[in-house]
């Protein structure tokens, strides 16, 4: 999923993101706010992963 498409959906794909990434807390996800960057970053921090490996997730990410 690219950049556009998450800012477009943030809203409607804030469930989803709480169901694929569960460690990701309510607080998270407002604060990611549709940034992929941000996305990645609290990924990461969550889970332990490596930048790649969250981009990775995210962009494979067919919500």
């Amino acid at each position: 999923m690219n950049q556009d498409q998450l800012k477009g959906k943030w809203k409607q794909l804030t469930g989803e993101t709480k169901k694929k990434w569960s460690k990701l807390t309510d607080n998270d996800v407002k604060e990611v706010d549709g940034n992929k960057e941000k996305l990645v970053g609290k990924i990461q921090e969550r889970y332990g992963k490596s930048k790649e490996e969250a981009e990775k997730e995210v962009n494979s990410w067919d919500a």
